[in-house]
């Protein structure tokens, strides 16, 4: 009985054993069989993630070079807007600078009429023509050969003077005075040749070599109460002129305030009375064997409507120094002014200007400096005008 007993144990045993073998069995392939759907699955969706991802970054790279391109324009439109708002404000300034001195001209006038006195221009007795340039041609009683010999070269004549005047703005006369005696022969003289070319501005002002400052200031007060012009030139008779180059040099600075162009220049302040141009007053420039200021040399320079303006309503009060040059630039000295120093109004004559003419760099003018002006004028301009002239045609076609 008790063997019986011990064989129905160990058979219960062994029995429980195949079961639980039989039960890991089934969970084993029931967990493989679920192990290998579930697996699948993750396969499929990582690939699928990973081709958004794929996707996302291409679209990033793309948003992104878009985003540089449109930075890229931004850019260059903010910078052309910013160009745009210094050139209008540029302008802006020359036509605030440019009332304000026609202000002041106006109450000037207007005060010297009140005290029963007579203005210094004609603006009162009829109104101004509109230009571009006034170029005065500076020159003496003495000077018809040096006259005639300008209106041969660089200076039109006639109706195409006229013509110039009415198509380009362009307004070319020759600057004088009178003689100290009233209606003398010098008077006379200069009354038959203009009657015959029609090309001179008379000045209220009494001709002589020692007397060329007051004669700028005349000049620049006379030619802004008769004409409203963007520049005002002063040019010696014995200088040679391409009037194309010099139109298109002024249109580059015509957005300019207060501006003052020339060959910029600043020699000694020469103490010693015995030299040409000895400066009286050298004192006032500090210790012996300093220089002036920068200012332009006289042979020619351009200088904008509000300074001759300036010039025009201060005339009494500004301090005339022993050259005229540099009495325009004491003018000036304490002004917000643009000086611009302009190479190509200062060419030698041949073979200088004639070289940079052939390179491309048409002078707008020409003199030698050791003479002040073209040495023998009358005899050579016509020579300098041959080699260094722009051609006829030059000034039509200029953009102004």
């Amino acid at each position: 009985m008790m063997m019986k007993g011990k064989g129905g144990a160990v058979d219960r045993r062994s029995s429980a054993r195949w079961r639980m073998l039989l039960l890991c069995a089934f969970c084993f392939g029931l967990g493989m069989l679920f192990t290998d759907r579930f697996w699948t699955a993750p396969d499929t969706s990582n690939h699928i993630m990973s081709q958004r991802r794929r996707q996302d970054r291409e679209l990033q790279l793309i948003s992104e070079d878009c985003n540089t391109k449109r930075k890229h324009g931004e850019d260059k439109d903010i910078m052309g807007e910013v160009t745009k708002t210094h050139e209008a404000i540029q302008l802006l300034d020359k036509s605030i600078s440019t009332l304000q001195m026609e202000l002041a001209a106006k109450r000037s006038t207007l005060e010297l009429l009140r005290a029963g006195g007579s203005p210094v221009t004609s603006e009162t007795s009829q109104p101004r023509k509109k230009a571009f340039v006034v170029i005065g041609v500076n020159t003496a009683f003495s000077s018809r050969k040096r006259r005639d010999s300008v209106r041969e070269t660089w200076m039109p004549q006639g109706a195409k003077l006229q013509q110039l005047e009415d198509q380009k703005g362009i307004v070319i006369r020759f600057t004088i005075g009178h003689s100290a005696t009233s209606n003398s022969i010098l008077d006379k003289a200069i009354d038959s040749e203009d009657a015959q070319h029609r090309d001179f501005l008379r000045l209220d002002h009494v001709e002589g070599y020692h007397e060329l400052s007051a004669k700028t200031k005349i000049f620049f007060s006379t030619a802004v109460g008769i004409w409203d012009a963007d520049f005002y030139v002063k040019v010696d008779d014995d200088v040679h002129v391409n009037l194309g180059m010099l139109a298109t040099t002024l249109a580059r600075h015509k957005s300019k305030p207060r501006t003052y162009i020339g060959c910029m220049k600043s020699g000694p302040v020469l103490a010693d009375k015995n030299v040409k141009y000895h400066e009286p007053e050298y004192w006032k420039f500090g210790e012996e064997g300093n220089k002036y200021f920068r200012h332009a040399t006289g042979q020619i320079y351009a200088i904008s409507k509000d300074l001759a303006t300036y010039i025009s309503i201060n005339q009494p009060i500004l301090h005339k120094f022993a050259n005229e040059d540099v009495s325009l630039g004491s003018w000036f000295i304490g002004l917000e002014v643009n000086h611009i120093d302009e190479r190509n109004m200062c060419c030698g004559t041949p073979p200088d200007c004639e070289w940079k003419g052939q390179a491309g760099n048409v002078c707008v003018a020409s003199f030698d400096w050791s003479c002040s002006g073209i040495c023998k004028s009358v005899e050579r301009i016509k020579e300098v005008h041959a080699r260094c002239g722009e051609g006829d045609s030059a000034v039509w076609s200029a953009l102004i």
